[in-house]
């Protein structure tokens, strides 16, 4: 790899719903180029990925666990940034930032609405010796947004092609879709859920940490009864600007719907067609000639199989078009820490509802 130009290397650290690990990418950015040059994924201690999954619900003592699950948390985003330092042969000097998301662990849009994540940038910083920009959300919720999602302006940069109308669907914990006319952004919102129902309920059943290709769910019928009664929250009938997370869509929502069902199987049918269902049902306006899939998601043959069906166009990974499903989210965050520095505008209005572009993350130095 060459090293000539030592500000165009940066870091982009990932940490999601599903809470599985961490996605770290190193990658090279230019006014022009972009190029992913090392990825990793570090799994989470178990005991930590249960303290941040114990703290996405309201509870006793928050902010000192929350406190102590954030130093944790960078410690553990510090041995990344340092691992793939390691693959590439690169010194701390030569890169530039590191785009930390952080973990969410409470997103609540609305008028005072605010969006935390974990993770101390500061302890990173000090770890890595290097700048660390994060805390995207919360300028565009000051500005009336969603302050989510984030991920499609560079969705844009990455897949859209001249006259071509192409729909991003990244599929983790969440879903969220992006909506490219040509070289448009027309919108992108959270769909609703992605994995977090249907993992959840294959470790509860099988131990299993998600459904491997979907095949579980492809051996099982979905329940037209229970589809209706999940279809029917009222958040699959908001208009976007829209975004969700594990507030709304977690055990206990899909407990209170499941009395009466006792097959296993076919719930896990179901939690599989309840993602394609809502995803299809949510870019039926935009009618795509065709979706790329990003995220977790993209692996499951099942549910892309499923989303082909609804949306009766081709279903393909983003790899197809260079760059693996799995470093989609986390270069976006090295981008958006791209985006800052040079001081360019990281929100879309037209996805977040924010009242005006602007630069996001806060810059913090070694």
């Amino acid at each position: 790899m060459s090293s000539d130009t030592p500000g165009d290397f940066l870091i982009g650290l990932m940490t999601g719903t599903s809470v599985d690990g961490i996605d770290a990418v190193l990658v090279r950015i230019g006014s022009g180029e972009f190029s992913l040059q090392s990825t990793l994924n570090l799994p989470l201690p178990a005991d930590l990925q249960q303290a941040v999954l114990d703290l996405c619900q309201p509870g006793d003592n928050e902010i000192d666990r929350a406190g102590a699950v954030s130093r944790q948390l960078s410690l553990c985003y510090a041995q990344a940034c340092q691992t793939l330092l390691k693959q590439t042969g690169l010194k701390p000097e030569q890169i530039r930032a590191i785009g930390c998301h952080g973990q969410t662990v409470r997103h609540r849009p609305g008028k005072s609405g605010f969006s935390l994540q974990l993770g101390c940038p500061d302890t990173l910083t000090v770890e890595t010796g290097i700048c660390v920009v994060s805390n995207f959300r919360n300028k565009d919720m000051a500005l009336g947004g969603q302050g989510a999602p984030l991920v499609p302006p560079f969705h844009k940069q990455l897949f859209a092609r001249p006259g071509q109308r192409r729909a991003i669907a990244n599929i983790g914990g969440m879903a969220n879709v992006t909506l490219l006319d040509s070289n448009t952004l027309l919108g992108g919102f959270d769909s609703g859920p992605g994995n977090v129902l249907m993992d959840h309920w294959i470790q509860q059943h099988r131990q299993q940490p998600f459904d491997r290709n979907g095949d579980w769910a492809a051996g099982g019928e979905p329940d037209p009864t229970l589809l209706a009664k999940l279809l029917d929250d009222p958040y699959f009938r908001l208009p976007p600007p829209k975004s969700t997370g594990r507030e709304l869509f977690h055990a206990d929502w899909l407990a209170q719907h499941l009395r009466g069902h006792n097959d296993p199987q076919q719930v896990q049918a179901t939690l599989a067609e309840l993602t394609a269902r809502s995803i299809s049902d949510a870019l039926t306006d935009f009618a795509p000639q065709q979706l790329l899939v990003c995220g977790g998601g993209a692996h499951n043959r099942h549910l892309l199989a499923r989303l082909q069906h609804h949306l009766g166009v081709p279903v393909t990974s983003t790899e197809n078009e260079g760059l693996h499903p799995d470093w989609v989210e986390a270069a976006a965050f090295a981008w958006l820490a791209w985006a800052r520095l040079e001081e360019k505008n990281g929100n879309a209005p037209a996805v977040t509802g924010a009242s005006r572009e602007a630069i996001l993350g806060q810059v913090t130095l070694p």
